[in-house]
């Protein structure tokens, strides 16, 4: 190795010292895709953020404010590069991003951020999962419908990223939810049963068992079921020759039951947040960033948030017993995202949450 080639290796090292202290645990202030530069590679277990959204208001400089969708775009993929380089391999990077109306037309920006990132960064979409706003903007418009939904991408840079699937959504398996869900589908089913082609008998036994299927559901023994009948329904698995099609012929109906736990769906349902005293005007839910967290990371990993605003991922990552680094460019919102995570309960077991 040359002198000059070994100097400029110490050099490169260098810049790295005591970027933990640094970073580790703290909210700082300034622009993501320059401070991201003084993190090490593949240090971080999760980058999950959302950008300020194009053109929506006023996030006091920065990111959001460009003349064109375009010239956002690029800004936002200048720090989704960052992120991309500090994260592990066996790590994730989740971006949330709202969409914009210009001259009567959506613009589609979230995919088409999601599809400039697959362009330029050597990444994999692993999910596009919705977020339904049980809360939207009260506001109808007469030409169009009210928009109640935002996606969260979930890019991964190898197959070998972590994922516990058992931590995500548990609450979703509880037997009260299971009841509701399954008397609410069971309520569909006897519907059409009454309005199918069938006799008297295949009516009255397709009404006995899905009564049966009912309560399995709400006993947890089985996570779900569907009900194909006779007349209403396509044959069941395409009309393959087999078990059920036979018994659908037959007796005017199958049930396919649906073990193990309930299936981990792409789709979150829960309100917008709103915090008492918060001037920043977008804030993602902190239950879906902890089921995020959960998801994706173990005690003890870091958790990025590069445009952290009311500092929602530093609160959850700290009730959750994970490390935490946010940095927002407006000085307020890193404040506000200071105090918030200060308050949180410091005394919280990290074994409480694996």
């Amino acid at each position: 190795m040359t002198e000059a080639v070994e100097k400029e290796n110490v050099e490169s090292l260098s810049k790295f010292d005591n970027w933990r202290e640094k970073f580790l645990d703290k909210i700082l202030r300034g622009d993501s895709a320059i401070l991201l530069k003084e993190i090490p590679p593949e240090q971080i277990s999760l980058v999950v953020t959302s950008p300020p959204y194009y053109k929506q208001r006023d996030y006091g400089g920065g990111i959001g404010n460009e003349r064109t969708v375009e010239e956002y775009l690029d800004n936002v993929l200048k720090v989704f590069h960052e992120c991309v380089r500090v994260v592990r391999q066996d790590g994730s990077i989740v971006f949330n991003l709202g969409d914009k109306y210009e001259n009567g037309s959506l613009l589609l920006v979230p995919y088409r951020f999601a599809i400039e990132a697959l362009k330029r960064e050597p990444v994999k979409l692993i999910n596009n999962i919705t977020w339904v706003k049980l809360n939207p903007t009260p506001r109808q418009f007469n030409r169009r419908l009210v928009s109640s939904t935002e996606p969260f991408f979930h890019f991964v840079k190898s197959n070998s990223y972590y994922y516990n699937i058992k931590a995500f959504m548990e609450s979703l398996s509880k037997s009260e939810n299971r009841t509701k869900s399954s008397e609410k589908l069971g309520r569909k089913y006897f519907q059409l049963i009454e309005r199918a082609p069938l006799s008297a008998i295949e009516r009255e036994k397709a009404r006995e068992e899905l009564q049966k299927v009912i309560r399995e559901v709400s006993e947890g023994k089985i996570a779900g079921f569907r009900m194909k009948i006779r007349g209403i329904h396509a044959p069941a698995f395409g009309g393959q020759e087999g078990g059920r099609k036979i018994q659908m012929e037959k007796q005017g109906f199958t049930i396919i039951r649906i073990h193990g736990n309930s299936l981990k769906r792409d789709v979150i349902e829960c309100p917008v947040e709103t915090i008492e005293g918060c001037k920043h005007p977008a804030i993602y839910p902190e239950f879906i960033v902890q089921e995020l967290i959960k998801l994706l990371t173990r005690p003890g990993d870091i958790v990025l948030d590069p445009f952290v605003g009311s500092g929602t991922t530093a609160v959850a990552a700290k009730k959750l017993g994970r490390h935490f680094i946010g940095i927002d460019i407006n000085p307020d919102y890193c404040k506000y995202a200071e105090d918030r995570v200060n308050k949180v309960n410091k005394q919280i077991a990290i074994t409480d949450f694996i």
